[in-house]
C-alpha cells in the first residue's frame, strides 16, 4: 500500500444549493440518475472499456428512506454495516449491537467475517483495487481490538474514521497510521476530506486494473454539524408531520407505549432542529457526490463505472411520540434510499423489487463477473433489475431482526421506568431497552404489504401491519388477521432466522413455490418450535 497524499488547499466552495422543501437526496438522484454524460480522454475512456466496470458505494449514515429504495435486516449502524460487508443476516454474521461485546469490530469478527466480505473478494479474487474512506464500524479503532494500525483484509487503500461519526476533532486510520485532525473548516471538516481523498485516488490509482470504492460519510448522523457555507440554509424546513407524528403508539410493544405524548414543545423544538442540521450536512454529501462525478467524466470512466448511494439504517423524528433515534421495526427505521447508475441501467427508472441491503455485496460481485455460488452470502444479485431483465423470479419477503440494547438495572434518573432501558431522553422517553428485541418478516405481493414481527420479552409481543391499507403503520392488526395467514407467517419467520445462505431465498408465504406444512411447526419431540433469537454472540 502507499500512502495518498492530501489534496491541496481547501474544500470547493461552490454556491449552495436551493432545494424545494424536500430531502437534499433529491439532488443526489438527479445526478446519480441522469443519462450518461460526455467523457473525456480518448486514451483513458479506451482502457476503461476493455475492463471489468468500476464500482463506487456511497453510504450516508442515519439517512432515512425519501424516494423509495431498500431495507436493511438491522436498524442500527453496526449490524447493518457488517450486513453490507459480509451479504448475510445479522444472525449468521453475529454483529448484534455497536459494542465490541455485540462483535462490532472485535477480534472474532475481524478473524471469521472480514476475510469472507466481498471487498475481500474483489481484491483477492477480482483483481481490483481497493479503496476505502469514512465509517467503517462502530467500533473500528478499539485497542483491544487491533487499535488504528488494524487494516481489514482486501483493501488497497485505508482511510478510515476511529469509532463512531464525528465532522472535527476526530482521527483517521491512513493505511495503518494514526492522523489526528482538528476543527479548521478548510482542512478539517470529516466530508470534504473524505472528497479530497477519494479525487487523489482517482488521479493516483492504476489504469490498468478496475477499482471499488467505498466512501462512508459521517452525514446526517449526530452532532449534525454542517459546513459554514450551510448552517444558514433550510430555516423554514421542520420535520414532516405525517400521520403518525406525535401520536401515542396503542397497541404496540411496551417500549413504544411509554413515549408521552403529546410530545413536549421543547422535545418538538429539538427533532425539528435535528431534522434541519441533518439536512444541511447532506449538502456537502452532495458536493462529494458532485465533484467525484466529474472526475470521474474528466477522467473518461464514468461510462464504465456502477454507483451506489444508499445509508445504514434509517431515522425517525417524532413518529409515535419518539423523538429521535432508530433502532424500530417501523419503516422509518428499516427503508433507506437507494440510488444506482451504470452502464446498461436506464435513467429515471423505479424498481418496487424487495431489495435488502444484504444484495449490495452480491450484486456488485456480480458486476465484476464473480460467480456467486462460491459465496456463504444470505443476498442475491440485483443486478438483473438493474439491467431490465424480464419475467425475472424474485423473493417476496426477507428477514429483519433487532437486539435491543439496555442493562437489566433502573435508570437512576428514571426510576419510574422498567429496568433495562436505555438511549433516555431528559424527559424519561427512551428509545431502547434490553427486550427491546425482535424479529420480523416483511413481505410484498400484488396482493398483500405486510409486516410480521414478534418480540423476545414476557409478553410474546406480536405486531402486523397492513401497509396496503396502513402505510404509516398505527394499526397493530394481529388480533384481527385471519389465524391461517398468522399461523404462516409466524413459520416463515422461523425459517428465516435460522436460515443461511441459499436457504435465505427460499419462496415466500405469497410465492407460487411455496408449501406450508403445519408439521413443521413442531420439533422431532413434538414440541411447538420457538422462535430463534441470539443469546450469544457465537
Amino acid at each position: 500500500m502507499r500512502l495518498l497524499p492530501l489534496a491541496p488547499g481547501g474544500p470547493w466552495r461552490g454556491s449552495p444549493r436551493h432545494l424545494p422543501s424536500c430531502s437534499p437526496a433529491l439532488l443526489l438522484l438527479l445526478l446519480l440518475l441522469c443519462g450518461c454524460l460526455g467523457v473525456s480522454g480518448a486514451a483513458a475512456a479506451a482502457a476503461a472499456g476493455s475492463r471489468k466496470p468500476n464500482v463506487v458505494l456511497l453510504l450516508a449514515d442515519d439517512q432515512d428512506e425519501v424516494l423509495g429504495g431498500m431495507y436493511v435486516p438491522s436498524a442500527l449502524c453496526c449490524p447493518s454495516r457488517a450486513s453490507i460487508l459480509t451479504g448475510k443476516y445479522p444472525h449468521n454474521h453475529h454483529v448484534v449491537n455497536n459494542t465490541l461485546e455485540g462483535n462490532c469490530s472485535s477480534k472474532s469478527w475481524q478473524k471469521i467475517e472480514e476475510p469472507n466480505t466481498f471487498p475481500a473478494i474483489l481484491r483477492s479474487m477480482c483483481g481490483y483495487q481497493t479503496f476505502f474512506a469514512g465509517k467503517y464500524l462502530n467500533e473500528y479503532g478499539a485497542p483491544d481490538a487491533g487499535g488504528l494500525a488494524h487494516i481489514p483484509l482486501g483493501w488497497s487503500y485505508w482511510y478510515a474514521l476511529e469509532k463512531n461519526s464525528k465532522y472535527y476533532n476526530y482521527t483517521l486510520s491512513i493505511n495503518g497510521k494514526a492522523r489526528k485532525h482538528g476543527e479548521n473548516y478548510s482542512v478539517d471538516y470529516l466530508t470534504d476530506v473524505l472528497a479530497n481523498v477519494s479525487l487523489d485516488f482517482l488521479d493516483y490509482k492504476s489504469n490498468s486494473e478496475p477499482f471499488f470504492m467505498m466512501i462512508s460519510t459521517p452525514a446526517p448522523h449526530s452532532p449534525w454539524t454542517a459546513a459554514p457555507q450551510y448552517q444558514n440554509t433550510f430555516q423554514n424546513v421542520f420535520a414532516p408531520r405525517n400521520k403518525n407524528f406525535n401520536i401515542h403508539g396503542t397497541n404496540k410493544h411496551w417500549l413504544i407505549r411509554q413515549a408521552k405524548t403529546p410530545m413536549t414543545n421543547s422535545s418538538i423544538q429539538f427533532l425539528d432542529n435535528a431534522f434541519r442540521k441533518r439536512w444541511q450536512t447532506l449538502l456537502s454529501v452532495d458536493d462529494l457526490v458532485e465533484k467525484l462525478l466529474k472526475r470521474l467524466e474528466f477522467n473518461g470512466e464514468l461510462n464504465n463505472t456502477y454507483i451506489f448511494y444508499t445509508s445504514d439504517n434509517g431515522y425517525h423524528t417524532g413518529q409515535f411520540s419518539l423523538p429521535i433515534d432508530k433502532r424500530q421495526l417501523y419503516e422509518f427505521d428499516i427503508k433507506v434510499p437507494l440510488l444506482v447508475r451504470g452502464p446498461g441501467i436506464k435513467p429515471n427508472q423505479t424498481s418496487k423489487m424487495l431489495v435488502a441491503n444484504i444484495d449490495l455485496g452480491p450484486t456488485i460481485l456480480d458486476i465484476a463477473g464473480y460467480n456467486l455460488n462460491k459465496t456463504q452470502m444470505d443476498g442475491m444479485s440485483f443486478l438483473p433489475i438493474l439491467k431490465g431483465t424480464s419475467n425475472l423470479t424474485w423473493r417476496s419477503d426477507i428477514l429483519v431482526e433487532y437486539q435491543g440494547e439496555g442493562r437489566n438495572v433502573t435508570d437512576p434518573t428514571c426510576p419510574s421506568l422498567s429496568p433495562g432501558v436505555s438511549q433516555c431522553f431528559p424527559d424519561c422517553v427512551c428509545e431502547d431497552a434490553y427486550n427491546n428485541t425482535y424479529a420480523c418478516v416483511r413481505t410484498t405481493s400484488h396482493l398483500w404489504n405486510l409486516q410480521y414481527c414478534e418480540f423476545d420479552d414476557q409478553e410474546v409481543f406480536v405486531e402486523v401491519y397492513n401497509l396496503t391499507a396502513d402505510p404509516h403503520q398505527i394499526n397493530n392488526i394481529a388480533k384481527s388477521i385471519d389465524p391461517e395467514l398468522l399461523g404462516k407467517m409466524n413459520y416463515r419467520l422461523m425459517m428465516l432466522q435460522s436460515c443461511s445462505g441459499p436457504t435465505c431465498r427460499t419462496p415466500g408465504v405469497f410465492d407460487p413455490g411455496y408449501r406450508f406444512d403445519p408439521r413443521l411447526m413442531f420439533s422431532n419431540h413434538g414440541t411447538v418450535r420457538t422462535r430463534r433469537f441470539s443469546k450469544h454472540l457465537l
